[in-house]
């Protein structure tokens, strides 16, 4: 017999076959378990980044606002005390309601969504997206992990022919399957 001949007829049994296409399989789910992986903990890294961002614009507006506060108050308290020049008392008077439109303008600016209140929203919607993919992450490492010990399962039943090898990598393969597509739609 040619050395070629037994390749040949090695190469036409049936559960090496399936071994090969179950490996196939496996490894085409790793991949895709992988890029969601990836993609989860870039989503997860960009959400908290932006989420601090939002938060800092926040504090920054806020500190600004306060700083118009304590302003305002000056104001209102020399108007009070009285004794002022009448054009004095129409300068302070109009600075005065120039401060409490840039407070009001500070804490909710809808058009620009760069309100407080806009700001706080945001900086929520980010953590709720942040939150979301690292709620993700962990399956698809998960997933991963199942699948190459599935691959691994089923290279040694092409070696050794056993067929309890190959139904142990179908069956971790099932699972780290399910476990990918959890990973994209978080069902469980």
């Amino acid at each position: 017999m040619e050395p070629h001949e037994s390749v040949e007829e090695s190469n036409d049994d049936p559960f090496k076959t399936r071994c090969a296409l179950l490996i196939s399989v496996l490894a085409l789910a790793l991949a895709i378990s992988g890029l969601g992986g990836s993609n989860a903990g870039k989503d997860a890294a960009m959400s908290n980044i932006l989420a601090a961002n939002a938060y800092n614009f926040y504090q920054a507006k806020n500190v600004r606002q306060t700083a118009y506060k304590i302003a305002a108050d000056d104001l209102e308290a020399e108007l009070k005390r009285g004794k002022l020049e009448p054009e004095h008392g129409a300068f302070l008077e109009k600075k005065l309601a120039d401060y409490k439109k840039t407070i009001a303008r500070y804490e909710s600016e809808p058009e620009t969504k760069e309100g407080k209140k806009e700001l706080m929203a945001t900086a929520k919607a980010h953590e709720a997206a942040r939150d979301t993919a690292m709620k993700k992450d962990p399956w698809f490492d998960y997933a991963g992990a199942l699948l190459q010990i599935g691959i691994v399962l089923a290279s040694v039943a092409i070696i050794t022919l056993r067929k309890s090898l190959f139904a142990a990598a179908g069956v971790l393969g099932i699972v780290g399957i399910a476990f990918t597509a959890n990973g994209f739609l978080l069902v469980f």
